[in-house]
């Protein structure tokens, strides 16, 4: 087998395991117990107990802040 043979065959197995690796991440990631994980890592349940999620990204508050600002001040 060529040099170039064995490229071609290299980077082709590497494709396919980047594949069947990547599937296997996505696979972990859907059954992951993220709290669980986290009270693994820093031993205590004190790390997990997070603040309930936002309704909202803060995107439109964002955009009334600006648009006060907007009409507070002239631009130059």
């Amino acid at each position: 087998m060529t040099e170039r043979e064995l490229l071609r065959r290299w980077v082709e197995t590497w494709r396919r395991a980047g594949q069947e690796l990547e599937q296997l991440r996505q696979r972990e990631l859907d059954v992951i117990d993220t709290q669980a994980a986290i009270r693994a890592l820093f031993e205590t349940a004190a790390a997990v107990e997070l603040p309930p999620a936002k309704p909202t990204s803060g995107l439109t508050e964002q955009q009334k802040y600006f648009a006060r600002l907007r009409t507070s001040k002239p631009c130059r």
